[in-house]
């Protein structure tokens, strides 16, 4: 099984779940495992090259999934635009680039590690999750699990990171600290931002931004 694996901050929990699931369930071996940043993860995803991972949203929306995926109930902090006269896209991103026209937000789209540290040393930008919900009042779905068969596998990993608080091991956020340049104690804090249950108030979240993309 090809798990396709993208290594922003918001998914860490998951990374080291997946790590101690697949030990624990003796599958590590039939797992392996395509890096890249989202926009890449869709191609690999919808050639079927990559048997199952979170597609963006706007990719999701024809695919299997299960009830977990990347959602920011209000601020995410690591999908902003910088406003200025010209709109640019991010190229790691899709959904991002398709919320930022829905709400009719412009300037510069930038998404995952290097917008969290943007937010992080700047105050001029606009999180467009905090966007989103102050307009519609909902949480955004950003990513969903998706997978193109066994869906009893997808459906246990949900269930069993669904039902754990996931500690992050102190070298793992010391590496991740390493190496995107961001201090742990920020992407611990981050995290907060971060929900994975696909709950009823995400689900209608997600249902209004495909009715919202119809209009543009």
């Amino acid at each position: 099984m090809v798990f396709g694996k993208i290594e922003y901050l918001n998914l860490l929990p998951f990374h080291v779940f997946m790590k101690r699931f697949t030990s624990s369930t003796q599958q590590s071996m039939s797992m392996n495992y395509y890096k890249g940043v989202p926009a890449n993860i869709n191609k690999k995803f919808s050639s079927h090259k990559v048997d199952a991972a979170f597609i963006s949203s706007i990719n999701a929306k024809n695919h299997a999934y299960v009830d977990l995926g990347i959602i920011a109930k209000k601020e995410v902090l690591s999908v902003l635009v910088i406003p200025h006269a010209n709109n640019t896209k991010d190229k790691e991103s899709a959904t991002s680039n398709v919320l930022a026209r829905v709400l009719d937000v412009r300037g510069e789209v930038i998404i995952g590690d290097k917008a969290l540290k943007y937010y992080l040393k700047n105050d001029v930008f606009i999180d467009l999750a905090k966007e989103w919900n102050t307009k519609h009042n909902l949480p955004f779905v950003f990513a969903l699990l998706c997978y193109h068969k066994d869906k009893k596998r997808y459906e246990k990993i949900k269930k069993e990171f669904l039902k754990q608080k996931v500690k992050i091991p102190q070298y793992i956020l010391k590496q991740a600290s390493k190496k995107t340049d961001i201090k742990s104690k920020d992407i611990l804090n981050y995290l907060t931002y971060i929900s994975y249950k696909l709950d009823n108030r995400a689900k209608l979240g997600l249902k209004k931004f495909y009715q919202e993309t119809k209009k543009i």
